[in-house]
């Protein structure tokens, strides 16, 4: 069964641009088409200092993966492209990339690992500029 899922990206290491094309390209290969994408959006850092600037972007997907096997997908993506720390207790660092799951169909989900809708997202124009964008396409 095809499920929808929104997700947003974030990069402030490297070459921002390719980070976020390598990411599409990789839940392209691991999660399911890649419907839309949303234009990149340039953001100052959201919950810690920084002297890099982020660069943000939401996709619409298409996936037969449960919930948790996306998360899973995501991580693996994000340790693979180098990233090897995640941000805990609102601790955030630079990132090569990070991937967050905003929702997956209608579902509300409250679990230790996985919050669905995501429930920082409306507090961040970072994710709700792209998102919206990818919704109204």
């Amino acid at each position: 069964m095809k499920h929808t899922v929104y997700l947003g990206l974030g990069t402030n290491l490297g070459d921002e641009e390719e980070n976020i094309g390598e990411a599409v390209r990789r839940i392209g290969e691991l999660i399911g088409t890649v419907e839309c994408q949303s234009t990149l959006l340039v953001s100052e850092p959201w919950g810690f200092e920084s002297e890099n600037t982020f660069v943000n972007a939401a996709l619409r997907c298409s996936t037969e993966l449960e919930p948790m096997d996306v998360l899973e997908k995501t991580q693996e993506i994000e340790r693979a492209m180098g990233r090897t720390q995640k941000s805990v207790d609102g601790q955030y660092h630079d990132r090569i990339i990070d991937i967050d799951i905003l929702m997956y169909d209608d579902l509300h989900i409250d679990t230790k690992t996985l919050k669905l809708p995501h429930p920082l997202m409306k507090e961040r124009d970072f994710v709700m500029i792209p998102l919206e964008e990818v919704l109204n396409h």
